[in-house]
């Protein structure tokens, strides 16, 4: 007889880490490869992380935490808040998690039960859908496009209520896939239009930090009953360090840490240990914010020249979101045939729009600028000699 096997684990595979797939086989067979899918920085931890690390390594058992997290860290990121937002946070509110997907799971089973309904925005990180899923939670697609700039409204929000119930809201300023941002204004009357309709807010901010020319908004200044998710894998360059955060509400503080004790023990302690010298990093890691925008500036002038005209804002993040409706109606064979034959690694918009997709692309511009430019390059090249 067969063995049962679970349907929540029936979901689809995140497409960026099939385009990694495909790369990384290019390169075993000794092909170039221009990364421009990855949304991954370009640079490792900053240096006084790595110097923490190995302090750390030298003078420290390496076990178990408590499951909120070392109080150090707890506090720098505390007085991160103050000094950064003018925002003041109470330790207690401040979960340290397994990455930010960590941070997701905690803040879905304690926000939500099976059955509830949960908005957010498409085009929108894949990975919201498919751990709501995973967790027998229903996603409920928001269809933004370029006159809301890709982000949740007020409006979008009252179509859907038309077909039931919103238990919660994700909101991600920055956005990943499109870069776009909510300004102060925007953000504070999707906050009001939430409160008044019972909606938990789920505010993802792990791109903080990485912004051009709009003021980033932290809704733990603005609404003590969202949960806000934040990370040290995009601003602060700790992708593999597999560290993130949570600012909780109070009545869901007790639940997290339950949650957190039980699925995760604790978060990495190394990582926590090192995380600790990543606010004293600033300086360079506003250089490196700098370069995402050497490239930004790069790829926003050129793809155009190369008719690859029909670009999303790039408030923030270092993604470029295009629709690429006039060139072709399958997004994924397209970027298969980019990659073969250009070496350019680019992501198919099926993954972040179900309905949509297949017009649009993403281009992570996270590399240094040398590797952006010569993935642009290529890019640029085979789209004037097929267009």
């Amino acid at each position: 007889m067969a063995l049962k096997i679970g349907s929540r684990g029936s979901i689809p595979p995140f497409m960026v880490m099939e385009v990694m797939r495909a790369a990384a086989l290019r390169e075993r067979e000794g092909r170039a490869v221009h990364h421009l899918e990855v949304g991954q920085p370009g640079t490792s931890a900053p240096r006084g992380v790595i110097e923490a690390a190995h302090a750390a390594l030298d003078g420290d058992r390496i076990g178990y935490t408590v499951a909120l997290g070392v109080p150090a860290l707890r506090e720098a990121i505390a007085a991160y808040y103050a000094s950064h937002y003018s925002c003041e946070v109470p330790v207690d509110r401040i979960v340290v998690t397994t990455g930010s997907s960590g941070g997701f799971i905690l803040s879905f089973l304690a926000a939500f039960d099976p059955g509830d309904r949960v908005a957010l925005a498409a085009p929108g990180y894949p990975c919201y859908r498919h751990i709501l899923n995973a967790l027998n939670i229903t996603p409920v697609s928001l269809p933004a496009g370029p006159e809301e700039r890709y982000q949740p409204t007020p409006e979008l929000l009252d179509k859907a209520l038309e077909e039931g119930p919103i238990d919660g809201l994700i909101v991600a300023s920055p956005s990943n896939p499109t870069g776009t941002m909510l300004d102060g204004p925007s953000f504070d009357a999707l906050l009001k239009y939430c409160a008044g309709h019972g909606i938990r807010v789920i505010s993802d901010e792990i791109y903080h930090g990485i912004t051009f020319g709009i003021d980033e908004v932290t809704a733990a200044a603005r609404d003590p009953s969202a949960v806000v998710v934040n990370s040290f894998s995009k601003y602060f360059s700790m992708t593999g360090w597999r560290l993130g955060w949570l600012v909780v509400p109070e009545d869901m503080a007790r639940a997290v840490e339950s949650l957190a004790q039980n699925l995760f023990i604790s978060p990495p302690t190394l990582s926590q240990l090192a995380a600790v010298a990543a606010f004293d990093c600033h300086e360079e890691l506003r250089a490196n914010v700098e370069n995402y925008a050497i490239n930004r500036a790069l790829l926003t002038q050129e793809l155009p020249k190369a008719g690859m005209t029909n670009l999303a804002p790039s408030d923030g993040a270092f993604y470029i979101y295009a629709d690429v409706g006039d060139l072709t109606n399958d997004s994924q064979a397209f970027c298969a045939r980019i990659l073969e034959e250009t070496g350019a690694a680019i992501t198919p918009g099926i993954d972040f729009d179900a309905e949509r997709g297949h017009r649009t692309i993403r281009i992570s511009y996270a590399e240094s600028p040398k590797s952006v430019a010569a993935g642009a390059e290529a890019l640029t090249s085979w789209l004037r000699s097929n267009i």
